[in-house]
């Protein structure tokens, strides 16, 4: 038995530190080495570290970065737009819409990156998406079905 366990502790790659490759990926750097560029462009990825090499290409930040970015920048401005209103209550409605647009824009703006690259450090550490050498498609391909697929109450629908 503990022979299986030392080959399974072999097999398997040592952890990442989420942690600080999510600290990493926020400032727009490599999770891997922290030193190379994450982006190429504003919210581009680049495919490889310039220095360590890593492939980042894999990364799925899809709607995560946005949703996460709304939550965060929606908390702040409803806390300012209170103080806000407490400190100044006869504030004219111009004056509203044009400082609470100008902040929301500006700090979604500059948050969005920042979000994404911990996104795609956190995906790097967790070895999601191709990160760990295996591709999601070569992981189910390699997944064996189960013999026999639940039922819904129990009824066998196979004949």
């Amino acid at each position: 038995m503990t022979a299986l366990a030392s080959t399974n502790a072999r097999a398997r790659p040592a952890d990442r530190d989420a942690w600080q490759a999510m600290r990493r990926g926020f400032a727009c750097r490599c999770p891997a080495c922290g030193e190379g560029k994450l982006y190429k462009s504003y919210l581009k990825v680049v495919d490889r570290c310039d220095v360590c090499g890593t492939e980042l290409h894999h990364h799925r930040a899809d709607d995560a970065p946005p949703y996460f970015t709304i939550f965060i920048v929606g908390h702040f401005v409803i806390a300012a737009l209170l103080a806000f209103d407490e400190f100044w209550p006869d504030a004219p409605y111009w004056l509203h819409a044009l400082l609470w647009s100008a902040f929301i824009i500006v700090s979604s703006l500059w948050l969005l990156p920042l979000v994404k690259g911990a996104l795609v450090g956190y995906q790097w550490a967790l070895r999601m998406h191709g990160f760990g050498g295996a591709s999601d498609e070569d992981a189910m391909a390699k997944a064996k079905p189960t013999a026999s697929w639940p039922t819904i109450g129990g009824a066998d629908r196979s004949a």
